[in-house]
């Protein structure tokens, strides 16, 4: 593969990672609007146990949303967080040899959602599926990572050789 393909290939993946991280950042901003639609569209069974959670977290957010509706001032700041993370990515999207370091910051960063979520979540009180829900946002998130990483060795390889 040349390196004009290949910085193609990197680029792209790194655009996918930084649409779906901003994308899944974004939904916060929402999250009370969100809950009540599925809650009321009814499409999880009030007997099966995610609509039982999905239940109870409604429930939570719309007394929330009652009485301190500036909590979710912290959900607006999640968001922006993913969208700042996002920003991060500008770097090896223009020079992904000069900054692999934001693609290795992203594959840690996708590695320590696996503790987080499972010491905070039984903390929280969080069900197990939940927590798996969570992890698999790090276990996801990598995958594009590692093949970025990969394809810049790749990359730099054929830099030297030109060099």
């Amino acid at each position: 593969m040349d390196k004009h393909n290949l910085l193609r290939r990197i680029r792209f993946m790194i655009c996918l990672f930084v649409i779906l991280l901003i994308l899944s950042g974004a939904t916060a901003f929402a999250t009370y609007t969100e809950l009540k639609w599925i809650i009321e569209s009814g499409l999880f069974s009030e007997s099966s146990l995610l609509g039982q959670w999905l239940y109870k977290v409604w429930l939570a957010v719309k007394d929330i949303n009652d009485r301190n509706p500036l909590l979710f001032y912290g959900y607006d700041w999640l968001a922006f967080a993913h969208i700042v993370i996002g920003l991060a990515f500008i770097g090896p999207y223009r020079d992904p040899v000069r900054n692999k370091w934001v693609i290795d910051w992203g594959i840690i960063s996708c590695i320590c959602v696996i503790p987080l979520a499972v010491i905070a979540g039984p903390v929280r009180g969080i069900p197990w599926y939940h927590i798996l829900i969570d992890c698999a946002f790090g276990v996801i998130g990598i995958v594009p990572l590692l093949v970025v990483r990969r394809w810049i060795g790749k990359l730099e390889r054929l830099q030297a050789e030109a060099a």
